[in-house]
């Protein structure tokens, strides 16, 4: 009797579930990356074996989305699962009062107060790493880090003291690595899940790319400035490469999720080196589109996948992977959810100003809303910010760098679209 007792235990599967043992999760986050600007996406000239690697074994949504082409705003909906109107970080800075010099401004009083009714925000809507503290998790931020102190996003670790939009965690990717294997290290010896924020200012400028990159590209772009910007989209695959080597190399890449994607998009000026016309604090795809990856091997099932993602999915996907439930708040979907993925066909966004009008009144700072249905897309100015712009209408399908505008030809389908963009954010 106790024999069989015995051997029957042994035959037991060995399943412990997520909520016992929750996945350690990596968020890969680029910065000013345009959604074309890869090789599995297919650009031509620009090398990115890494990403590539990666979106190959991953659930790889070609057709994802940020929810705002400027960064502050774009990172605070990752890290809280929260549309900008809704966590109230709708833009990079805070007013600028009446009587203070633009130029001045950021080392004034008024901009330090601004940014801390920014952070308060953000404390108010609740963080993924102040979420996952339940299970356990350690947290590190790096790179791109806009709410003062780390600690106020809720991670134990981190590189940003309180800088404008990183400081010294900004030299995380350009100038070492080593902050992050020390604190693997560290949440190995301590036996602990890990979340790692890794957001570094790349391929953002200033491009500066070690020069041996450069030269792969001087004679293939067509200005230096673009070469240049080639080369810092390849020098950042590098760094992910590093990263992820790192944790296979050391045994926990089956218990490990990435997640990859950028902040917003960037197209560079041939001429002046600068962002160009629809692109990054624009309402267009080339501001607000980028791939979404998942890579969690043995549990996620690698695909490129062409249904609609956004970074709003993000923090309940992770949320659910850890054996914790999103919040009531959360209006976006879990991504290994293939129901739920292939229910949706529409999503939304918001643009707003690139310093707040008023910190506390998301509408003040509107400038577009716009919607994505199947592949129509809608985008609707706020004319208190944009009194010249016209309503927009693009087929994605047929016109992905929406030259197009149908809005006059389509009134009906305006109609409709308006219409589902009230009910889901009216100001």
């Amino acid at each position: 009797m106790i024999r069989r007792l015995f051997l029957s235990l042994l035959a037991l599967p060995l399943f412990v579930s997520a909520a016992d043992t929750p996945p350690n999760i990596v968020m890969i986050i680029s910065d000013d990356h345009l959604w074309s600007d890869y090789g599995f996406m297919g650009h031509t000239a620009i090398q990115t074996p890494n990403l590539d690697k990666l979106a190959g074994e991953s659930l790889t949504f070609r057709r994802g989305y940020v929810t705002s082409s400027l960064c502050c705003p774009s990172l605070a909906t990752m890290i809280t699962g929260l549309y900008p109107h809704q966590h109230k970080v709708t833009s990079n800075d805070p007013p600028i009062p009446a009587g203070v010099a633009k130029k001045g401004f950021q080392s004034s009083p008024e901009f330090e107060a601004g940014r801390e009714v920014m952070s308060k925000h953000l404390e108010e809507a609740g963080t993924l790493p102040t979420m996952l503290k339940q299970k356990g998790y350690l947290s590190l931020q790096t790179g791109k880090w806009w709410q003062k102190h780390y600690s106020r996003g809720g991670f134990t670790h981190g590189m940003t003291k309180g800088g404008r939009h990183g400081d010294s965690g900004l030299d995380i990717g350009r100038k070492t690595m080593q902050p992050i294997y020390d604190f693997i290290g560290e949440a190995k010896q301590q036996q602990k899940p890990f979340f790692i924020w890794y957001a570094p200012m790349m391929p953002h400028d200033p491009h500066t790319p070690p020069q041996r990159l450069l030269d792969k590209y001087k004679d293939k772009a067509p200005s230096e400035h673009v070469a240049k910007y080639w080369a810092m989209v390849d020098w950042f695959d590098e760094t992910c490469g590093a990263l992820v080597k790192h944790i296979d190399d050391n045994g926990m890449k089956e218990n490990t999720i990435f997640v990859y994607v950028s902040d917003n998009g960037w197209i560079t000026n041939p001429k002046t080196g600068r962002y160009a016309d629809k692109s990054k604090q624009s309402q267009y795809d080339g501001g607000l589109r980028s791939p979404i990856m998942i890579r969690w091997p043995g549990k996620v099932q690698p695909k490129m996948s062409g249904e609609l993602a956004q970074s709003i999915d993000l923090a309940p996907t992770l949320l659910k992977a850890a054996g914790l439930e999103p919040t009531k708040a959360m209006p976006g979907i879990n991504l290994l959810d293939d129901a739920a993925v292939s229910a949706r066909k529409t999503i939304y966004g918001e643009c707003f100003t690139h310093n707040f009008v008023d910190l506390n009144v998301p509408a003040t700072s509107l400038k577009w809303r716009w919607i994505v249905d199947g592949h129509d897309k809608l985008i609707v100015p706020n004319k208190a910010n944009q009194p010249d712009d016209v309503v927009e209408l693009y087929d994605l399908k047929a016109d992905p760098t929406e030259e197009k505008n149908l809005a006059a030809e389509g009134a009906d389908k305006v109609k409709k679209l308006s219409a589902k963009l009230d009910a889901w954010w009216k100001p």
